[in-house]
């Protein structure tokens, strides 16, 4: 993004996996059938899509009880990709092992959300936490 604005929530490592996760889910979604395109190929984008969008609404200036309440949304839709993908396993729209890399970069965003949530928690009794320690990669 060079000259342009960026927010906070742009430096967020966990925002970085939630898009590489984005990523990852529309290039397996673009392999399912056709007959898929309204129903189990738009629910889990829609669902991948959200844990960016919430990581990004719940940045803006939000106490850290809120900030929390939106990291938690982002994991209750990761959580639905997940079940998504189960369903296209299942249905043998995808094989096992082309699901790898969105297991993978899934597996690393799962982590970092309950970490994230974890520490704005925890922070309840004391003063904002900072955000910095989710900058680095």
């Amino acid at each position: 993004m060079t000259g342009a604005q960026t927010y906070k929530f742009q430096s967020l490592h966990v925002y970085q996996l939630a898009l590489q996760y984005l990523d990852n889910t529309y290039s397996l979604t673009h392999n399912l059938p056709a007959i898929e395109k309204f129903n189990l190929r738009s629910q889990m984008e829609r669902a991948a899509t959200s844990v960016v969008l919430n990581i990004a609404e719940g940045s803006t200036g939000q106490s850290d009880p809120e900030q929390s309440r939106f990291v938690s949304m982002a994991l209750r839709s990761y959580l639905e990709t997940v079940a998504c993908f189960d369903i296209a396993e299942r249905r043998g729209y995808l094989a096992s092992r082309e699901r790898e890399p969105a297991r993978d970069s899934g597996h690393r965003l799962f982590m970092k959300l309950q970490a994230f949530r974890r520490s704005l928690g925890a922070s309840v009794t004391r003063p904002r936490s900072s955000v910095r320690q989710w900058l680095g990669r």
